[in-house]
């Protein structure tokens, strides 16, 4: 059913697409679908080996594997049909991915979300068959309850590691949490080896899952995920994980005591990283505030300034105008952007551009109102020269404003 309600998915996308695009997709299918029969045709021949019996005898159905492969499938076709482009990173944060302000602000539970999100049709694709693929022996081996301690856990101090390294990306998908069953693997083919039994896994099954397993390396390879530290983060704890938990895998699955123990070792270890990342601020509304408070002030300058060249207004008025409308805004700002904490350091710079944007604004709206009411062209000219300075500080606050690190697979 799993193998089909992705194949039903990949056809609605192909549906959707371009000519270009569907081409590009049929081709990958039609690879993928080649990868399938080969490990089914493995499966089949398979059946009826001593590794075979021992594992039907252990546990017949991989149910946790099913359950979230069908979570992945049903929240990758919900988006698609859903409003909003899966390339927009607030699109994706809408649907639970991992968002630094967001997660760090009382949404923890993202850290989990963001699994089970992913941003296009191959990343879903790649990541649900490498599951499925893996998870298929994996979890019969070691049963439903590690097998999904260590998904879980994998994917969940992956994301905080994601969060750490890069608060303002938008973090998704499963790799990590993928990469954590691979190191699982590892480890309980090494036990396998070192305790020989029926349930070693035999080199044809091992075999089977190699084609799957490079897809999915090359994939995250060429999208970069290959060289986050969350994905290899997500390996290490599977492998450590799996080290401790199927010592023993050869004679019967790990004591849920056991996994217990570890599963609130690894939530401990979490909640204690969180610490550090708590109330992580957003400061791009601030920052736009402060934008749009610069053409609003400024158009109301030069608009007062047309009628005081026509006569309609003196230089007094123009200075109280100053005064009274404009130089009390930009405090505001300036008092608004003091009270923010919590500013990520990618977002330092940005904040420290405003605060020495909205200082020489604010000082250069002085001097003007007090060369107005002076008639002093020394202090107009000093004003010039700080409002230019201000203006600078301005623009660098420009490239950075949509503020958003990307979309971190």
């Amino acid at each position: 059913m799993t193998l089909l309600a992705i194949l039903v998915l990949a056809a609605f996308a192909v549906y959707v697409m371009n000519e270009a695009e569907r081409a590009r997709v049929l081709g990958f299918l039609l690879r993928g679908l080649g990868v399938a029969r080969r490990a089914a045709a493995a499966n089949v021949r398979a059946k009826g080996s001593p590794f075979q019996d021992a594992l039907n005898a252990r546990t017949s159905w991989a149910s946790v594997t099913g359950t979230i492969a069908a979570i992945n499938v049903f929240v990758f076709l919900s988006m698609l049909v859903a409003p909003g482009s899966l390339s927009d990173p607030e699109t994706l944060a809408a649907w639970g991915a991992n968002y630094g302000p967001r997660t760090t602000n009382g949404e923890w539970w993202r850290l989990v979300t963001a699994t089970v999100v992913h941003p296009g049709l191959f990343h879903a694709l790649v990541n649900t068959v490498a599951l499925v693929q893996a998870g298929w022996i994996l979890e019969r081996l070691v049963g439903h309850f590690a097998f999904g301690a260590v998904y879980i856990t994998a994917g969940t101090i992956a994301s905080v590691v994601a969060l750490s390294a890069s608060p303002m990306s938008v973090a998704l998908g499963g790799s990590a949490a993928v990469y954590g069953l691979y190191g699982m693997l590892a480890a309980v083919v090494f036990w396998g080896t070192w305790q020989p039994s029926p349930l070693t896994i035999p080199l044809a099954a091992l075999r089977s899952l190699a084609p799957g397993a490079a897809v999915f390396v090359l994939f995250n390879l060429f999208t970069g995920a290959l060289d986050g530290s969350a994905e290899m983060t997500g390996f290490a704890l599977g492998l450590g994980s799996g080290l401790v938990l199927s010592r023993r895998v050869s004679h019967s699955t790990p004591p849920p005591r056991l996994v217990a123990a570890a599963l609130a070792a690894t939530i401990l270890i979490a909640g204690a990283s969180t610490l550090f990342l708590a109330g992580m601020a957003d400061v791009r509304p601030e920052i736009q505030r402060i934008l749009a408070l610069e053409e609003r002030t400024a158009a109301l300058y030069d608009k007062a300034v047309q009628q005081f060249r026509l006569g309609a207004m003196n230089a007094t008025a123009l200075a109280q105008l100053i005064d009274r409308a404009i130089v009390p805004e930009v405090q505001a700002a300036h008092a608004r952007l003091k009270t923010i904490t919590g500013v990520p350091y990618e977002h330092r710079p940005l904040v420290a551009n405003a605060d020495e944007y909205l200082r020489l604004r604010t000082e250069s709206w002085r001097l003007r109102s007090d060369a107005l009411q002076k008639a002093n062209m020394v202090a107009l000219r000093q004003a010039d020269s700080t409002e230019h300075a201000s203006l600078e500080a301005f623009q660098r606050l420009k490239p950075a404003e949509p503020g958003d690190g990307g979309i971190r697979q």
